[in-house]
Parts: structure tokens; C-alpha cells; sequence
């Protein structure tokens, strides 16, 4: 029969184990969102927190933290990557109709709107992407002016 201690040494083992494996990180080209930025012309605080509260999880290119070689937090952050990218992804904006951009930027003012980006799962350990509400109205702004862009446009039926 099997003892708590031994089932604990047998957790602790598979633990240490699972550290030498991970899921595929998001480490795609950096250069992936310039055509997203030159075809949406955010200014440059805009840029700024795209770049702070955004590419991270919104994007091919992710900036780790330290606590990502941790199994199972690697699993955990990966998950929420791909489910970031999945909704709105920076980096495969080119060959996107005019429609699916559009909506994609309805999405996004929505979002940011109710304060529901970034995650606060992802603000818990990156401050720097809190949103003020200066900067919230900021993006809202540049967001509605591409809306407005896309919407002159012929869109596809």
C-alpha cells in the first residue's frame, strides 16, 4: 500500500521532471506588427502601450518573465498567449479583410472599454501595463479614428 509520503515523493519527482519540459514559446520575429502599426498609424504613446499592455500576449513576439521556466506556470501563460492571439493577433493582421479589422477594432475598444484588457491576471506582475483611464480614453480614441478609416472602405458581402 502506498503511503502519503511516498505519493508526495512520486508528485515531487513528476514535478522536477515536468521542468525539463515545456510548451513552444512565442518567439516569432519582432518586426511582425510593423505592418499592423503602419497601417493603423497609432502615435507614439499609443505605440507605447501597445507595446507595454498588448504585443505580449496579442502578437508573435512574447517578453517572458522570469517565472515562465516554472512547470506548470509556462502551461498556464502559454495558454493564455495562444488564447490571445487566437482573438486579436497583431503579428497576421496583413491579408485580414477590411470587415474582420474593422471588427476586430470594435473587439478592442469594447474590451478596453469594460477594462477587461489587458487581463488583470497579466497587470498582477507587469504594473507597467496598467491602464490609466487617460490612457485607456487614448486608445479608445486612435481606436475609433481606424474604425472610421476601415469604414470608408469598401467592405467585401
Amino acid at each position: 500500500m502506498t503511503t502519503p509520503k511516498t505519493l508526495g515523493l512520486f508528485a515531487l519527482i513528476l514535478l522536477l521532471l515536468a521542468q525539463f519540459i515545456g510548451p513552444e514559446k512565442n518567439q516569432g520575429d519582432k518586426t511582425s506588427v510593423e505592418p499592423f502599426l503602419a497601417e493603423t498609424n497609432p502615435p507614439e504613446n499609443v505605440k507605447l502601450i501597445l507595446k507595454e499592455s498588448c504585443f505580449d500576449c496579442h502578437s508573435n513576439f512574447t517578453r517572458y518573465p522570469w517565472y515562465n521556466s516554472i512547470t506548470p506556470l509556462n502551461y498556464w501563460l502559454a495558454g493564455h498567449i495562444k488564447d490571445g492571439k487566437k482573438h486579436f493577433n497583431m503579428s497576421n493582421w496583413v491579408g485580414n479583410s477590411v470587415k474582420r479589422k474593422d471588427h476586430k477594432f470594435e473587439e478592442l475598444i469594447e474590451m478596453v472599454e469594460a477594462k477587461d484588457m489587458p487581463l488583470k491576471s497579466y497587470t498582477w506582475t507587469h504594473s507597467e501595463a496598467r491602464l490609466t483611464d487617460a490612457q485607456i480614453k487614448t486608445v479608445i480614441d486612435w481606436a475609433k479614428l481606424v474604425r472610421a478609416k476601415y469604414g470608408l472602405l469598401p467592405k467585401p458581402e
